[in-house]
């Protein structure tokens, strides 16, 4: 459901900006709100959530798709944890839906879906893996990278049930606003895919901006 945010730029307490193919990883505190802005349009941004108390408690698609019975998200969806409970809330979507199947990119996933000369190009799993070696105060290893979200990922399910991926329904200055439940570790890769639709084969930087109410 496509919805606009009363929540002003200049008045936000962070702002990053996030390079094509960069991550980002920090924590947002329960009650904060986090705006995820599609700067250029037709960019993916792969993004996992964790308990910042307990980061055995992460982002659970399985939960989030079973209690609010559809698999895509947007206005009003609860992103909750594999204890089924409820970490973000998502309050503002102009872009209007984004994918929980798609999983991010690897270079083994470019293998099979591309070519062996694919298996070289930067991916997200690389992104992610590089954030929690430089930074292991937040107490994330390999086997924490689990089922992620695509914000702003177009990939339709088939009337067989197969998974396609399509041209991004995003476009510049569109964005999703997530508030949090509770204290959150956010671990984002701004994708870098070059092989399929998801960024137009173009990957752009993204912005992250951050209100405490």
């Amino acid at each position: 459901m496509l919805t606009e945010s009363t929540r002003l730029p200049e008045q936000a307490s962070a702002r990053h900006t996030v390079p094509a193919g960069d991550y980002y990883i920090g924590i947002l505190r329960a009650g904060q709100t986090l705006r995820i802005l599609d700067l250029e349009g037709n960019q993916a941004a792969d993004t996992l959530f964790y308990s910042a108390a307990d980061p055995t408690e992460r982002y659970s698609a399985m939960d989030t798709i079973r209690e609010q019975g559809n698999v895509y998200l947007t206005t009003g969806s609860v992103l909750r944890s594999n204890e089924n409970r409820p970490m973000l809330e998502i309050v503002a979507d102009t872009c209007g839906r984004h994918d929980t199947l798609g999983g991010a990119c690897a270079t083994e996933s470019n293998t099979v879906r591309y070519d062996l000369e694919k298996r070289c190009m930067h991916a997200c799993r690389d992104s992610w893996m590089l954030a929690i070696s430089e930074h292991p105060e937040y107490g994330l290893d390999k086997g924490d990278i689990t089922h992620n979200i695509n914000f702003f990922m177009n990939v339709p399910v088939t009337e067989e049930g197969g998974l396609t991926f399509a041209d991004g329904i995003s476009a510049p200055g569109k964005y999703v606003e997530l508030t949090a439940c509770m204290d959150v570790i956010v671990l984002i890769s701004n994708c870098p895919q070059l092989n399929n639709p998801c960024n137009g084969y173009n990957p752009t930087p993204i912005e992250l901006l951050v209100w405490d109410n």
